[in-house]
């Protein structure tokens, strides 16, 4: 089951499965595919990532999936939690590892969605002039993941920060 299918599991009666008709995005300017392309676009999207994997940065992947989702908008609800964590995941697997932190990069996205949405905006615009250029996503993800780490060096050096068995693994 796809991750949307276990986050909205009983709030959505399509949890898990791709939208069967058209959507629009409330406050936003974009008007996603149509739904009979839904399912073509996310394959795209996987082999986009498999084919840059080694490519590309772990940080323009992120970027890519945390984007390309959400303009597929591939589900009737969400499609935002689903491509920051999908997105986070590919991050993750394209540094190898599990990333230390007091505040994920999901969870500082969450706490303030604004720059989110104009770095989505702004991809969404390049796009429509015929160009993938993720800049404003992929400077706002850094931004997020340098504090994101910071946390764990700031948590190192102070004598007076909670152990380890006090604090939630990501």
């Amino acid at each position: 089951m796809i991750y949307t299918g276990i986050a909205l599991d009983g709030l959505d009666a399509y949890a898990g499965n791709f939208r069967p008709g058209d959507v629009e995005i409330g406050e936003s300017k974009h008007q996603p595919p149509k739904a009979h392309l839904v399912a073509e676009l996310v394959e795209d999207l996987c082999d986009y990532v498999n084919e840059h994997f080694e490519s590309e940065s772990a940080l323009h992947l992120c970027a890519y999936v945390m984007w390309r989702l959400n303009w597929i908008h591939p589900f009737t609800d969400g499609n935002g939690r689903t491509s920051r964590a999908v997105a986070y995941y590919v991050l993750c697997a394209r540094v190898g590892d599990r990333l230390a932190g007091d505040e994920t990069v999901p969870e500082q996205i969450a706490a303030d969605r604004q720059p989110y949405y104009a770095a989505l905006e702004a991809a969404d615009e390049q796009w429509s002039k015929g160009e993938l250029r993720l800049t404003e996503m992929e400077d706002l993800l850094g931004r997020y993941l340098a504090k994101q780490l910071l946390s764990t060096y700031q948590n190192a050096s102070d004598p007076a920060a909670k152990p380890a068995s006090e604090k939630k693994f990501h």
